[in-house]
């Protein structure tokens, strides 16, 4: 039941970050605020991990955790934060990723031996229509002049998009054995040796708590850090990769859903049409089957 429930629950958390990146922004810099995100986890989740006396079998688990941990919380993380905070359109910065399942679906035939039916890409090219036409508001007016899309905020999602298909790929072929909460606690030890060293290194550490802070500060700490990345780890270790990078394209709808009922923001019938494909192209990716290769 959990694994049929955790990617309808993992698509609802993961699509509430904007809530929280919006709320916190203003009140601290991008490396800075995912310092804070990470070391607040790390005290609630070591003391646990203590107490149970689960850990990673030696360093090689504890060294392959650190490195997915640099990935999806510091370089995918970091770049999309960074890039927003510097002007980057949030609709763009979302196109950008979005094109994260079919770099994974393009690298998991070679590094994984994952097999993709023809079923699955016609999946993938639905779901890229679907998030271009429930975006498309948001890039209207985004190539204006001063639309902050420069050089460096276009590589930094650049960045943002390897980090993140880099981290799928890595989790799933090196550290899948690893125990779920060791992995978590050493995954967000080597997030914050990176944006805390890009925080000292480019930022002034400087923190305004609004009561806006506070909530987002807790809300990606408990929503996102620890129960949403907690189900992505799962459906890593229990489906092939491809088939879960899929669920992405499921985000931006699911996001402009929450955005109607929290914001009073509109959906035209463009974007409902969108969120159909979007969720037709999921199903087709979720239920066709992967075949794996000989090794």
């Amino acid at each position: 039941m959990l694994m049929r429930l955790a990617p309808v629950i993992f698509v609802l958390l993961w699509s509430t970050g904007f809530i929280g990146s919006k709320l916190g922004a203003s009140d601290a810099e991008p490396f800075t605020f995912l310092s804070l995100r990470f070391l607040i986890v790390l005290a609630i989740l070591f003391p646990v991990l203590l107490v149970t006396g689960r850990r990673a079998r030696g360093w090689r688990e504890r060294g392959h955790s650190m490195v997915v941990g640099m990935l999806i919380h510091g370089g995918y993380l970091g770049g999309v934060f960074w890039s927003i905070r510097h002007g980057m359109p949030a609709g763009v910065s979302a196109l950008i990723v979005s094109l994260q399942p079919i770099l994974t679906s393009l690298l998991s035939a070679p590094l994984l031996g994952e097999r993709l039916a023809p079923r699955h890409w016609i999946g993938l090219a639905l779901g890229l229509a679907g998030a271009l036409l429930i975006l498309e508001p948001g890039l209207a007016g985004a190539f204006d002049a001063d639309s902050g899309i420069t050089a460096a905020n276009v590589a930094a999602n650049l960045v943002a998009l390897i980090a993140i298909t880099a981290s799928t790929i890595y989790q799933k072929r090196f550290a899948t054995g690893t125990d779920m909460l060791a992995g978590a606690v050493w995954q967000y030890v080597g997030a914050v040796l990176l944006v805390g060293a890009a925080s000292f290194a480019f930022e002034t550490q400087t923190v305004h708590w609004t009561p806006n802070f506070i909530f987002a500060l807790g809300w990606l700490v408990l929503v996102l850090s620890i129960g949403a990345i907690s189900l992505l780890m799962l459906l890593i270790r229990q489906n092939a990769v491809a088939s879960v990078s899929g669920l992405f394209y499921l985000v931006p709808a699911c996001t402009s859903v929450v955005a109607f009922f929290m914001f009073d923001e509109t959906l035209s019938p463009l974007q409902l049409a969108g969120l159909a494909l979007a969720t037709v192209a999921v199903l087709m990716i979720s239920r066709v089957s992967l075949r794996r290769t000989p090794a």
